[in-house]
C-alpha cells in the first residue's frame, strides 16, 4: 500500500472522530486542530492498528503531533514484514 492509499484509509477512519468537519491536511495537528482528547487519541490509534494490523507504540504517538507525521509512521509501519 503506498502513502496515498494509507492516507485515504487513515482519512475515512478520522471522520467520525472529526466532530468540528476540520479539513484535515498534511500539517492539521490532533491536539489544537481537531481538539482530540487522550480517550479520542486512544480509540483513533486503536482504529489505525486495528486496521492497519500493527502497533503504535506509546514512544511513536508521543512524537506524533500532526496528520501527515501520523500518515508516514503507518505508511513506514505497514510496509515492514
Amino acid at each position: 500500500m503506498d502513502r496515498s492509499q494509507v492516507d485515504a484509509r487513515i482519512r475515512e477512519l478520522a471522520e467520525p472522530f472529526n466532530k468540528k468537519g476540520i479539513e484535515i491536511t498534511d500539517d492539521t495537528t490532533f491536539q489544537n486542530d481537531l481538539e482530540f482528547d487522550s480517550l479520542t487519541v486512544m480509540d483513533f490509534v486503536a482504529a489505525i492498528e486495528d486496521e492497519f494490523d500493527i502497533i503504535i507504540s506509546m514512544n511513536q504517538q508521543a512524537e506524533i503531533e500532526t496528520y501527515g507525521q501520523l500518515v508516514d509512521s503507518v505508511h513506514k509501519l505497514q510496509a515492514k514484514p
